[in-house]
């Protein structure tokens, strides 16, 4: 029987962060994840309160097949979730190359990784389950999020061993963000004043709602860090 991954949601967007910010991507969100951030914006991956009332099993094979369905050639497609990292990558990967994807990851890095993945985009957790030592090694971006001036340090403190051309954002949390907390989006500022190769970071889709806009992508009100009115 071949592996089938839990799929919460699939949809197409584009990349509102980092360094590939503003390209056309393919999101494939996984469910599950035991880091449990109070903030989290994908809290329906995990949360009890949350949980959907059910998850779509879907190959390998499915999932590339609905990709090539659902985006134009040129849109990299990016696992998320919920923790990626938790499931056998490798055969995903595989058959989205198959079709002349890239594929990126965002994750916590907290176990290895496994696939032949184009792009790691690592989210430490300092107040959970820290990254392994190999994931910070094969990173190529780090996204510290900052919920709290204390974040910043804490986040920073979980990457020995980051190779010299990581790049390392700091990103408020969204309803930090949103809400213009003058004390984390200054001490990012400073921060990256003190560090240049630190970088402020946005969320950007969020003010666009580029996600909503497809029909596949959960609409439901998870309001972890956000604002339950407005749909985070």
């Amino acid at each position: 029987m071949s592996l089938k991954y839990p799929v919460h949601e699939r949809f197409y967007t584009w990349q509102g962060e980092g360094v590939h910010l503003g390209r056309a991507a393919y999101f494939i969100r996984l469910y599950g994840c035991p880091q449990a951030c109070p903030w989290c914006d994908s809290a329906g991956t995990w949360h009890r309160d949350y949980r959907p009332d059910s998850v779509k099993l879907m190959s390998a094979q499915e999932l590339a097949d609905v990709v090539q369905a659902e985006s134009p050639e040129g849109a990299f497609v990016v696992v998320t979730g919920g923790e990626p990292i938790l499931f056998d990558l490798a055969p995903l990967v595989d058959a989205l190359h198959a079709t002349g994807r890239r594929v990126h990851i965002e994750t916590s890095g907290i176990a290895p990784l496994r696939g032949d993945i184009d792009w790691v985009t690592l989210s430490p957790k300092p107040f959970g389950q820290w990254p392994e030592a190999s994931v910070v090694d094969r990173a190529d971006e780090v996204k510290i999020i900052v919920h709290d001036v204390a974040d910043i340090q804490a986040g920073l403190d979980t990457l020995p061993g980051l190779r010299d051309e990581a790049v390392v954002w700091l990103h408020p949390e969204w309803s930090r963000a949103r809400d213009r907390d003058t004390a984390v989006l200054n001490a990012i500022t400073e921060a990256v004043k003190a560090n240049p190769r630190l970088r402020a970071g946005y969320q950007m889709h969020k003010l666009y709602r580029a996600d909503d806009l497809d029909v596949h992508s959960d609409k439901r009100l998870v309001p972890l860090g956000g604002n339950a009115k407005l749909g985070y």
